[in-house]
């Protein structure tokens, strides 16, 4: 019985596909050197922004990929041959050379060495394609490799911004008001599709940066700011009726990528078809590293999109302390300035100019020393309630009635309810920042907020990040995160060339 266990046993080890890295990223970086210098015995003839690559991804240790992923592997079928920790660090690089498909960079690794050995792989045993899609597979939590059903009606495109440079009209004061309550009572799941991915990032770049002291965990100044994402020229789709063609039937339709759909480029003065990439980052980071994102719908206003972005990263990262929060003129709204001064968070949120009209004083009107207005003839002016959702209190003229009118011999209004005036309360955390809106140091704070513009810079234009050729939201997030753990590779201090090269001396010479 001992013997015939004991066989099971070893049957179901032998038989496991679960790959296990022994040596970790020490058997990587021996194996590396060693096939390094037997292709270049002369280190230094290798280019020097070569030798750039080489470095960072050398000292790259991505051995936990390894450990969080066996639990994804079944324990029997046929053994993998590959550690997904390769399989990463490959992908990884095929977007430094910015190689978009990954049929080009299979092919490129069978007829260059360096790029197998620097992935981790043999020079003459690389990978094919089904190996690296098979690995996207396990990274998606997912059978289905988009959230919307492929079969729906087709909608027509947002509105346009009324002048140039305006976006797609939306209230975001409604919007703002009945979505906040909703994503404060819900607490949304961190289990997306992406959480393995997410995992990934979080685990071996993320917390690293933190650790490294780039991004203050503790007391994070987040900024945010949405982006078009354009994945296609057209919208694809094919008839599942039976309608004549031509008709103009408003049938179901299949479509290649139903997550996406039109939106109003506004700086651009365009429609696109794609993605609303909302990205928070460490504004208070010298390097602008991105913390979260999330791919919206196209037609997505940034405020929308914000809420659901910011609760998403709560759930995923609730060891982040916020503490100052830096958002554009879209996302002036009472309802999240009232968020933010109940879980003390300070915000710097630029005015919106359609809103500015509710705390300008008119010049014939003056505000006695108790806060009430005085009309030109000298009269102070009858309260007549407060507006808490805006947080200010209405006047009207003292010789109007409700129902006879304005007796007032100089009616300063042509309405028969009489002239008003709103005044703001002093608790009114919208006009009433500290430090005060018109100070330097609000002004100084607030500047940061570009950071989350460069942040986005460099993953659509630096890291190509519109190039990928997808048509799922599967390999969207995976090009994205890929991109994000290079942004924060590209902040560590690594080693010099020269230093590196004599690691290497005396790594060959102690063999």
């Amino acid at each position: 019985k001992i013997k015939n266990c004991q066989h099971k046993v070893w049957q179901t080890l032998s038989f496991s596909s679960i790959p296990v890295n022994y040596g970790g990223h020490t058997a990587y970086q021996n194996t590396f050197v060693s096939d390094f210098l037997n292709l270049f015995p002369d280190p230094f003839a290798v280019p020097k922004q070569t030798w750039d690559i080489i470095v960072k991804f050398w000292y790259l240790d991505l051995c936990e990929t390894d450990t969080i992923m066996q639990e994804f592997y079944p324990l029997t079928g046929k053994p993998a041959t590959r550690f997904p920790s390769c399989l990463l660090r490959s992908y990884l690089l095929s977007i430094v050379m910015k190689v978009d498909s990954i049929t080009e960079w299979c092919r490129l690794l069978k007829i260059t060495p360096l790029y197998a050995i620097l992935s981790g792989f043999p020079p003459h045993d690389t990978p094919g394609v089904g190996t690296f899609y098979d690995f996207f597979n396990r990274l998606w939590q997912s059978d289905k490799h988009n959230y919307i059903n492929q079969v729906k009606h087709k909608k027509a495109k947002p509105e346009k911004g009324k002048k140039r440079g305006d976006k797609t009209p939306c209230d975001t004061e409604s919007a703002a008001a009945k979505l906040l309550p909703l994503m404060q009572r819900i607490h949304l799941p961190n289990s997306n599709p992406f959480f393995l991915i997410f995992r990934l990032y979080k685990a071996q770049f993320l917390d690293v940066s933190v650790r490294r002291g780039l991004i203050n965990s503790a007391q994070l100044s987040l900024a945010g700011d949405g982006t078009p994402l354009e994945t296609a020229r057209l919208e694809r789709s094919k008839r599942i009726c039976g309608c004549p063609k031509g008709s103009g039937c408003g049938c179901k339709r299949k479509f290649s990528q139903p997550d996406c759909n039109w939106g109003w480029d506004s700086s651009r003065n365009k429609y696109f078809f794609g993605y609303h990439l909302y990205m928070l980052v460490a504004a208070d980071s010298e390097n602008d590293l991105p913390v979260f994102p999330m791919l919206e719908r196209a037609s997505r206003h940034d405020m929308l999109s914000f809420l659901h972005t910011f609760f998403a990263m709560k759930s995923y990262l609730p060891e982040f302390h916020i503490e100052k929060l830096l958002l554009d003129s879209a996302h002036d709204a009472y309802p999240l300035y009232d968020y933010c001064k109940t879980n003390c968070i300070n915000p710097f949120i630029d005015l919106n100019p359609g809103h500015t009209g509710y705390f300008k004083y008119k010049n014939d009107f003056t505000i006695d020393e108790d806060g009430v207005p005085v009309c030109k003839l000298g009269l102070r002016m009858h309260h007549d309630g407060v507006e808490k959702a805006k947080h200010r209190e209405k006047y009207r003229c003292p010789l109007a009635n409700r129902k006879k009118g304005c007796f007032c011999e100089h009616p300063c209004s042509d309405s028969k309810y009489g002239r008003t005036v709103h005044i703001q309360q002093k608790d009114n955390p919208r006009l009433f920042n500290i430090p005060p809106r018109d100070s330097k140091e609000w002004k100084l704070e607030y500047n940061k907020r570009t950071s989350v513009e460069r942040s986005n810079k460099r993953e659509k234009i630096d890291y190509k990040l519109e190039d990928g050729r997808h048509r799922s939201s599967k390999m969207w997030y995976c090009r994205l995160y890929a991109i994000m753990m290079l942004q924060h590779l590209d902040a560590w201090k690594m080693p010099t060339r020269v230093d590196t090269i004599f690691t290497f001396s005396r790594m060959a010479t102690s063999k």
